[in-house]
């Protein structure tokens, strides 16, 4: 029960930061596929390390 309404509570603020600030959730959208696309090359990097 909690985790649902922990779950719901989360959803509900992203929807609301979402319609109150569209350019600072688009900015912060931009960041995570950022962040994520730099995690992606560095494990990359690693590997080729370890294959070289």
């Amino acid at each position: 029960m909690l985790k649902k309404l922990l779950v719901l509570l989360v959803a509900a603020f992203a929807v609301y930061y979402l319609l109150q600030t569209p350019q600072g959730a688009a900015d912060a959208v931009s960041d995570a596929a950022g962040a994520l696309m730099d995690a992606f090359s560095q494990i990359g990097v690693f590997v080729d390390s370890l294959t070289s």
